[in-house]
């Protein structure tokens, strides 16, 4: 399990690198996650022992919400400040996200209906 949680946490650390090395406007660890999906697709499978070690880390995943639940409590006045602005911001990216994902449907279906 320790190797593979190693492999995990340098993922990490040369997505953390590349992102402060590059000024990526993207959050280290997803680029992390961008390398170890690359691996793994190098290497064609995922092996057993890395299956458990993540399936591990998925179950204790709640515990990495309690910090951003208690952030978002000990700011709950500076939250319902700045409702309107984040209400508006949740619900146009929202919509924007089911627009632009309803047209990539209809495109990528028109395209594959023609060929």
């Amino acid at each position: 399990m320790l190797p593979f949680l190693t492999l995990i946490l340098l993922c990490q650390l040369a997505g953390e690198l590349v992102v402060g090395a590059l000024a990526l406007p993207v959050p280290g660890p997803v680029l992390g996650m961008v390398f170890l999906f690359l691996i793994l697709l190098i290497r064609g499978q995922v092996p057993a022992q890395l299956e458990q070690t993540s399936n591990g880390l998925l179950r204790s995943m709640s515990l990495l919400f309690v910090p951003a639940g208690t952030g978002v409590i000990l700011h709950l006045q500076l939250l319902g400040e700045a409702l309107l602005p984040l209400g508006l911001a949740l619900v146009i990216s929202t919509l924007a996200t089911i627009i632009v994902t309803g047209l990539l449907m209809h495109w990528l279906g028109r395209k594959a209906s023609d060929g």
